[in-house]
């Protein structure tokens, strides 16, 4: 729970997301590097150290809405009406979330607006259970360790954002 994104929160009571990517590098871009300036710009070591990256799989088919591809030409809509808008516009694209939910899905995917060669999902927290998703054990990114803070600042460096140690 926390302030409205651009799937959350709906409902009453609001139902709970968890956002997730297909890779590392849409993951980043969809979080640390969210709202960092395309054109580049910083983040600090400190802002990363309290985050964790790790992989979930999931243990049973999800059912997902598919804002992407031929689902956006289902729904009449482009990706700039929904996924590919500013923060400006998430009190008009958290509807297209609450309309998956109407309809029973688990949640939605969609190519990330940040790294739009990777897939991002909203799953939704009444819909998909702890039970559903297993994590993978034996992989994890801890920004507080020097390694990991290492590889996400040799991820930003061509991308003009410089992390500040």
């Amino acid at each position: 729970m926390g302030s409205r994104t651009r799937f959350a929160y709906f409902g009453n009571p609001p139902v709970p997301v968890l956002y997730a990517a297909a890779t590392d590098e849409a993951a980043i871009c969809e979080t640390l590097l969210h709202d960092v300036p395309m054109a580049g710009g910083m983040i600090t070591a400190e802002a990363c150290r309290d985050k964790v990256m790790a992989r979930i799989l999931p243990t049973r088919e999800l059912r997902l809405a598919k804002f992407m591809g031929t689902g956006l030409r289902t729904l009449k809509i482009e990706a700039k009406d929904i996924t590919a808008t500013t923060a400006a516009r998430y009190g008009e694209t958290v509807h297209w979330a609450a309309a998956a939910h109407a309809a029973g899905l688990d949640g939605a995917v969609w190519m990330s607006h940040r790294c739009n060669t990777d897939r991002a999902y909203v799953l939704f927290g009444d819909r998909v259970d702890m039970a559903d998703l297993v994590v993978d054990s034996q992989w994890a990114r801890a920004f507080a360790l020097e390694p990991d803070l290492a590889w996400l600042t040799d991820f930003c460096v061509p991308l003009h954002v410089e992390v500040r140690w």
